[in-house]
């Protein structure tokens, strides 16, 4: 079996880069423990056993697995009910089901984190064209605040929007995305909570993709009433093949899920179609799956560190979603970073990433994903569009072991390209 050679400076940087990162890696185990207990004892309430994993067609009346799950699933998260199907497409899809589950034509709502990522702006009609079903279509308004200097919420612009206009929903996302700025704590969602308290009684969501299982806590245990995300992320373990959730505070939960379907059917139709076993398994593996791949953005902020690329977060920051942001200085060390990645990928090691024109971007975008599950940001994944800062961002990572070696790999093949 062959195997790629990694030259002695490259051992060595990757040695200092373990090393360095014990203290983080330990931290995370600690994490990871917590909440598989937490997982587990779910599990354990709701007397799982092999008749849940059963199949069911048609209606899905009357589906116990589905029906358990959703249960284990709130548990896990700290909230009061939840929704997980496969027929969730994706988060967006997730994310765009419970925003038209609790806004009504003549509503307004307020993300306080900033423009929010690309997927969901056409959804609430921001930019793009109109007339395909956006919340603008149906004539809810959308208001933002901007972040601060330093990418973080501004409690003071949050508390002046509120003054100033009455909302149904305000709407936080959690993760950096596909930008530099933190990634939001628990802790801050928290605060912001508590600063729409004290000025509204509107629904408080959480986009909390790349989110889950990263901390002990929850958003919607910090005063939250709705999250949403994908299983093809953090809480479908590697596992799921597809699907997303909604979970929170019964009666807001209730109004998403009569969206997902229908009124006066919400969560009580949907079968599961054979695929209950892989959703169940997943969440139970998500807290191990998690931790993995934290330990290998630590990882991978310490190694680019050592060759003197800046990382965002450090390998020394807390982390607060799985996405790890590296400044790579230029085009070719970008095209070189992807295809190290992909080359360390149990899935097409042997496809060469190329830069492309992908729709919706206005710079070629570079991808890397060898996955078992189609677009798994949960298995080790990395792009970036080829512009100033000419940052790639990695998230993902099976198993520690394996990802490490991905990101070796992508180290080498940046010191490589550095030399041409």
């Amino acid at each position: 079996m062959s195997i790629i050679k990694i030259d002695v400076e490259t051992e060595r940087l990757v040695e200092r880069a373990t090393a360095r990162i014990k203290p983080q890696l330990e931290k995370i185990d600690r994490i990871t423990e917590q909440n598989q207990l937490k997982v587990l004892n779910a599990f354990r309430e709701n007397k799982v056993s092999e008749q849940h994993f059963a199949e069911t067609t048609g209606y899905g009346y009357g589906d116990r697995g589905r029906v358990v799950l959703d249960s284990v699933f709130a548990r896990s998260v700290g909230a009061e009910a939840a929704i997980v199907r496969h027929t969730f497409t994706c988060g967006t899809h997730a994310l765009t089901v419970a925003l038209f589950g609790l806004l009504r034509p003549g509503d307004k709502m307020l993300c306080v984190t900033g423009e929010p990522y690309d997927t969901i702006r056409p959804t609430i009609g921001i930019g793009g064209e109109s007339g395909r079903g956006s919340l603008k279509d149906f004539g809810i308004e959308y208001r933002q605040t901007e972040l601060d200097k330093d990418g973080r919420p501004d409690f003071e612009a949050i508390s002046r929007a509120l003054d100033k206009e009455e909302f149904k929903l305000v709407y936080i996302q959690r993760s950096r995305g596909y930008t530099l700025r933190p990634s939001l704590s628990v802790e801050t969602i928290g605060d912001i909570v508590k600063t729409v308290r004290e000025k509204s009684g509107a629904y408080i969501m959480v986009d909390n993709c790349y989110g889950e299982f990263v901390e002990t806590r929850e958003p919607l245990e910090a005063g939250a009433d709705i999250i949403a995300g994908s299983l093809i992320k953090n809480p479908g373990g590697g596992l799921a093949r597809n699907g997303g959730y909604i979970a929170g505070k019964r009666e807001p939960l209730e109004l998403c899920a009569c969206r997902a379907t229908t009124p006066g059917l919400g969560a009580e139709v949907g079968a599961s179609l054979g695929t209950l076993r892989s959703m169940f398994m997943g969440l139970f593996n998500a807290p191990h799956v998690t931790g993995e791949a934290l330990k290998t953005a630590v990882f991978a902020a310490a190694l680019f560190e050592e060759l003197g690329f800046e990382s965002s977060p450090t390998s020394a920051e807390e982390r607060y979603d799985i996405i790890q942001a590296i400044k790579l200085g230029g085009a070719e060390n970008l095209i070189a970073f992807c295809r190290g990645i992909q080359s360390g990928s149990p899935v097409d090691s042997y496809v060469t990433p190329e830069p492309w024109d992908m729709p919706g971007y206005d710079s070629k975008v570079i991808m890397a994903a060898g996955a078992f599950v189609s677009g798994s940001s949960i298995e080790l994944s990395a792009d970036a569009p080829l512009r100033e800062p000419y940052a790639v961002w990695l998230q993902g990572g099976l198993n520690f072991h394996s990802a490490k070696f991905g990101v070796t790999l992508a180290a080498h093949a940046v010191k490589d390209a550095l030399k041409r």
